[in-house]
């Protein structure tokens, strides 16, 4: 990086703190610093919600999946539109008609206070955990990348957050999410761009999707049903529309999104259009790390994508058996890029039997690159044995740093950057508010005034925000950051979705039946993710499962006993 990368970095991310702080001074009560007044417009309310699930972990963490795994995980996402459909028809006018400030105001309204608590409990177990990720996946790859500190990019990323959540609330995450959100897809796209206009003379976009076919890529459908796969259609479908439903109709960090809407129809318009576009802009990421995948078929990727542990370990005793790896490496490069060169040329003149043949010979070659990289993490592993050699959430920070011209480079830090800050952001205000409303308020000091609920709102907002910092900085990185946040999600989600569900649709339930069985419930989630290998996306709909069904038990049997 160079002055003109520091300046664009620094100073997008000042002016958009600036702006969140400038336009939203002066929130000072409870419907004003929680919900911004219920004035925002659908197009804001949609593209906050976007926001909001697009953390900087989908940035950094979606294009190295794709570039793994392929397109398959887009299948996750299938079961949004429907899910936002059926939230639209029955949560949204619900709770704009009783003016909740959270979602979980509602149960005491159907039950009472104790299963209230226990759903705020879950989410802000939940979400605390979640935030910390959010934080700790961008931290983690800026540090290694720029040579910072750990506790440095966590400290100027959650002090970032901070300053104008606690200032402004709900109307300033959702007003600084809008060109937050801006910034991060044209960022993407640009490096999209870059790496497709790299690629040989003759290439066209459409031969992209074809190599990238040929070459096992573009995986977008699974019809297969097998309970342990992550990501099929009957896991999208089924185990997605449990997980979102849940989601947006029982998080308090996309519920408080569009409680702000400035109506009814407002906030059902911010839903649909999110699941009209998310889908898409989805594809699109996906396909940015399909391209990159493309690109290095033609240039040399490096033996690591994770450059800085690499360099450390050539440092050790494993520099040896890199060295021999990286030469060995060159070696199988080219015999790639030839292979891959007649590939395209077969592609291109429809030369069937040149195109199985060449497949078979670079699918061989491919398994010889693997084996490489394999035997490279081994060395790095046994040199340092705290090394964490996952490195697919590298792929495309690494690719960034090396081909962008400068100006961009900063550019697309100040994105993941900005995505890290507009989810936390969200996050950290649903903490807020569900602590001040749901446990504060509610239970500890029920008969203040309204200022003090706000400046207890943004100590909580604060104390979420170091709470976060201090989870970020003692965490250990995951196999996939991009997994691995949507599993803490689903190991809550399924429970808190039936304790929803129980209250929206099931009038013969009622609060201690509900109550316990979603103490079970949760423990039968946490059963199947310790001690089974059952996909995570089906936690969801087991969770939800149990809870409406042990209350449908015990609400039987306290009947019976009444009477």
């Amino acid at each position: 990086m160079n002055a003109i990368d520091w300046i664009v970095l620094f100073g997008t991310l000042a002016l958009i703190v600036s702006y969140g702080v400038w336009k939203t001074r002066g929130a000072s009560n409870m419907q004003g610093y929680l919900l911004g007044n219920k004035s925002l417009p659908w197009w804001t309310v949609c593209l906050s919600i976007m926001a909001t699930q697009a953390s900087a972990i989908t940035f950094l963490s979606t294009p190295g999946q794709a570039y793994e795994d392929g397109m398959r995980f887009l299948q996750f996402y299938f079961g949004l539109p429907l899910a936002m459909i059926i939230l639209s028809i029955t949560a949204v006018p619900l709770y704009h008609k009783l003016k909740v400030f959270t979602a979980y105001e509602y149960l005491e309204t159907r039950f009472d206070r104790k299963t209230r608590t226990l759903a705020a409990f879950y989410f802000l177990m939940l979400r605390g955990l979640s935030v910390g990720i959010t934080i700790y996946a961008p931290a983690l790859i800026l540090s290694t990348i720029l040579g910072w500190d750990i506790h440095l990019t966590t400290l100027l990323i959650g002090s970032l957050v901070m300053i104008y959540t606690v200032t402004g609330g709900t109307k300033a995450v959702s007003i600084t999410q809008k060109y937050q959100l801006a910034i991060i897809m044209g960022g993407m796209i640009t490096a999209a761009s870059i790496a497709f206009s790299k690629l040989p003379d003759g290439v066209t976009f459409g031969n992209t999707f074809q190599l990238a076919g040929e070459m096992g890529k573009m995986n977008l459908i699974n019809l297969s049903f097998n309970l342990s796969d992550r990501y099929n259609i009957w896991s999208g479908l089924i185990g997605g529309l449990f997980l979102f439903l849940s989601y947006f109709g029982a998080d308090q960090s996309q519920v408080g999104r569009y409680l702000g809407g400035s109506s009814i129809t407002e906030s059902r318009l911010g839903l649909i259009f999110n699941g009209l576009l998310k889908v898409p802009m989805q594809f699109i990421i996906l396909y940015i790390g399909i391209l990159i995948f493309v690109f290095y078929q033609f240039h040399q990727a490096p033996l690591i994508h994770n450059q800085a542990l690499q360099r450390q370990a050539m440092s050790t005793s494993a520099a040896t058996d890199l060295t021999k790896l990286e030469s060995s490496y060159s070696v199988v490069f080219q015999e790639r890029k030839e292979i891959a060169g007649k590939l395209v040329t077969a592609i291109q003149q429809g030369d069937n039997p040149a195109i199985e043949n060449t497949k078979a010979a670079l699918a061989e070659v491919q398994k010889n690159e693997a084996g490489l990289r394999t035997q490279a993490k081994q060395a790095i592993k046994k040199a340092l044995p705290k090394a964490n050699t996952q490195d697919k959430d590298y792929v495309f920070i690494n690719f960034v740093m090396t081909y962008l011209p400068h100006g961009l480079i900063g550019l697309l830090l100040a994105v993941v950057f900005s995505a890290a800050m507009s989810s936390t952001a969200s996050e950290l205000n649903a903490l807020a508010s569900t602590s001040a409303v749901d446990i504060y308020k509610r239970s500890i000091r029920p008969a203040e005034n309204d200022g003090h609920y706000v400046k207890a709102s943004k100590w909580l907002t604060a104390g979420w925000a170091v709470f976060a910092m201090i989870f970020a900085s003692l965490a250990n990185q995951a196999e996939n950051l991009i997994q691995f946040v949507n599993i803490v999600g689903s190991l809550f989600y399924g429970t808190i979705l039936g304790i929803f569900l129980s209250a929206f649709y099931i009038k013969y339930l009622r609060s201690t039946a509900v109550f316990w069985a979603a103490i079970v419930g949760e423990a039968v989630i946490l059963y199947l993710y310790f001690f089974t290998d059952v996909a995570f996306l089906l936690y969801n709909i087991v969770g939800c499962v149990v809870v409406v069904g042990v209350a449908f038990i015990l609400q039987t049997i306290e009947n019976k006993s009444s009477r």
